[in-house]
């Protein structure tokens, strides 16, 4: 038996949700951050992206372009439900989901990002 089996090229990886993700959910598993492309309905095979760039809703303050970025779960997104989520540059709120790849101004509602595993930004 080899000691690895190639799977998929891993910008995505395979996601059985116990509940309905919508298109567009942030999925924390444990250190790893992920994004639903596409709704996933509940006890069905879906998929998750682990890399990409996207526009994430995110907290109050600005973000420089080059900034690491994390998800709060807990987070007051500008301009949307207060403790929905959002990301944020304060690692102690949340799980390190990529880094900024645009500047974000302080009111706007969400910041570009090259979500990524954490293991390509080891601090």
């Amino acid at each position: 038996m080899p000691k690895a089996v190639f799977v998929q090229e891993g910008d995505t990886i395979d996601y059985t949700p116990e509940t309905a993700v919508a298109a567009g959910a942030v999925v924390v598993i444990g250190a790893l951050v992920a994004i639903a492309k596409q709704a996933i309905a509940a006890a069905t095979l879906g998929a998750l992206a682990v890399r990409g760039t996207f526009d994430v809703a995110k907290v109050s303050g600005a973000i420089s372009a080059g900034a690491r970025v994390y998800w709060d779960a807990n987070g007051d997104p500008v301009g949307g439900t207060a403790g929905s989520g959002a990301a944020t540059t304060t690692q102690a709120d949340g799980v390190f989901m990529g880094i900024a790849v645009a500047a974000a101004a302080e009111t706007a509602e969400t910041v570009r990002l090259r979500l990524c595993p954490p293991t390509d930004y080891v601090s």
